[in-house]
């Protein structure tokens, strides 16, 4: 009954869903491409792939270390997405290795159509996409359901409990859920999934895949700019002035390039037309490699955040200063870059706090803090900082291997 109420609500809902995707491709056309796919209309896929899902970017970086290896294992895969950044960077990483499709809208009659034209023989979830129809349309069809590197913060927890019938008879249709930590067990277990059926794995996130072309683009980009570098990733609306007033109050004799990378396409142009507020010297990716008169580049490319995390000294990881809970920091981790965030970060708060346990991230809780310590950092020697970050990734990795041995397991 419960599910039957949630489906007429989401019909109800549904020319409002379609609306809204409509309103944004006016910014950014890729949201009414293949606009059928979300109505369950596909091309067929021959055999029984592996069915991946994830919802955009994040998610699609931290699978795709896992789709190689089933690739390398003969396996077919079909990779769903939400956004079109996620399908960009499908395209960008597997081109024509794999099939992509857009996950169809919840609800029963898209996915009677969806499996009409896909027959995979696993549906791998990453993170926590706890869709009622999706999930029980799938699990109805004999097919196995693996929910990898879930997490549940508090916030979310709270909003699944106020739906507790229809959320535990979702969660009962799942095979195998693999939580990132013990606090998303727990949450997970009081919600109703089995424990016989609830793994804690750590993060994929840190079995991160280093892509060597990307570190020396970037490399060869610091070179050019010949001075110290701040990238400010996945920004969100708000969080690009909020940079850009903290670049612009550091001496100018110590004021860095700013690199600002947009979370959203369809952002990109605005940030630029905010920036030239600030300098006469500004430029985008799409218009100008990197050059010592550049004092603000736009990072208006999608799959090159290596790249630009490559030719930083210093990473404000965005979403941290919109209320959206912040974005994984683990990337400039990795590269050994001194990371600054801003007080939301829910959406990474164990990460966050233990490279700020490590002494590899500061985290800021006002604008005048943040320039504050954009200016220190980019003065100190950063070393012991850089390498915290390195060893705290190196040291949580294998989460990866963990999820591969339980998929091959189920196939």
């Amino acid at each position: 009954m419960a599910r039957l109420l949630y489906s007429a609500l989401y019909t109800l809902l549904l020319p409002l869903f379609v609306f809204r995707l409509l309103v944004r491709s006016l910014k950014a056309s890729a949201y009414r491409q293949r606009l059928i796919e979300r109505f369950g209309i596909q091309q067929k896929t021959l055999g029984r792939p592996i069915w991946i899902h994830a919802v955009s970017v994040g998610e699609t970086i931290a699978i795709s270390p896992l789709v190689e290896r089933l690739l390398d294992q003969g396996e077919s895969v079909l990779f769903t997405t939400t956004t079109p950044t996620g399908a960009a960077q499908v395209k960008q990483r597997f081109g024509g290795r794999v099939e992509h499709r857009y996950l169809p809208w919840d609800l029963p009659i898209f996915f009677t159509l969806f499996f009409g034209a896909h027959s995979p023989k696993l549906l791998l979830i990453v993170e926590t996409e706890i869709w009622p129809n999706l999930l029980t349309a799938t699990s109805s069809r004999k097919i196995p359901i693996v929910l990898a590197n879930a997490r549940l913060s508090e916030k979310s927890f709270k909003g699944y409990k106020r739906f507790s019938g229809l959320t535990k008879d979702t969660l009962n249709s799942i095979s195998l859920l693999l939580a990132q930590h013990e606090s998303d067990a727990e949450r997970f277990k009081s919600l109703g999934m089995p424990e016989d059926r609830l793994l804690v794995s750590g993060s994929i996130k840190f079995d991160i895949d280093l892509p060597e072309d990307q570190i020396q683009i970037g490399k060869a980009w610091k070179a050019a700019f010949d001075r110290k570098v701040l990238v400010a990733a996945s920004t969100h609306k708000g969080e690009d002035k909020i940079l850009l007033d903290a670049w612009s109050v550091i001496p100018q004799d110590q004021r860095p390039v700013l690199i600002l990378v947009p979370r959203h396409p369809e952002r990109f142009d605005s940030v630029y037309q905010l920036a030239k507020g600030y300098s006469d010297f500004v430029s985008k990716r799409s218009l100008s490699t990197a050059d010592r008169n550049i004092d603000i580049w736009i990072g208006d490319s999608l799959g090159e955040m290596f790249a630009y995390y490559s030719a930083a000294d210093l990473a404000f990881v965005g979403g941290s200063f919109s209320g959206t809970g912040g974005h994984n920091p683990l990337e400039p981790a990795a590269l050994g870059l001194p990371i600054v965030m801003g007080p939301s970060d829910y959406n990474f708060r164990s990460i966050i706090s233990t490279l700020k346990s490590e002494g590899a991230l500061v985290q800021v809780q006002c604008e005048q803090e943040l320039a504050e310590q954009i200016r220190v950092l980019l003065g100190n020697d950063n070393h012991a900082m850089s390498q915290a970050g390195i060893n705290v990734v190196e040291k949580n990795r294998g989460a990866l291997e963990r999820l591969y041995e339980q998929v091959k397991k189920l196939i």
